[in-house]
């Protein structure tokens, strides 16, 4: 039976929060059409913002795994 490392572990990790931050991208997008829709503008604009953020954390992320695989770690 094939024990996991550590740094296998890890690569599933980032690969799944980064997943889970492009759903959450979707969803804030989605929300920030909303609110533009009932007059929310500057709520729309907010939630736009944290999307962006979310976009700028996975591209981190995407460092972190591409550095794990170039260390062999994954």
């Amino acid at each position: 039976m094939h024990q996991h490392s550590d740094g296998e572990k890890l690569a599933v990790v980032l690969r799944h929060w980064m997943d889970h931050n492009r759903s959450h991208v979707e969803d804030f997008e989605k929300w920030a059409e909303k609110a533009r829709s009932s007059g929310h503008e500057k709520v729309s604009q907010r939630i736009l913002q944290a999307a962006e953020q979310m976009a700028k954390a996975n591209t981190v992320l995407e460092g972190a795994l591409s550095e794990l695989n170039d260390e062999g770690g994954a």
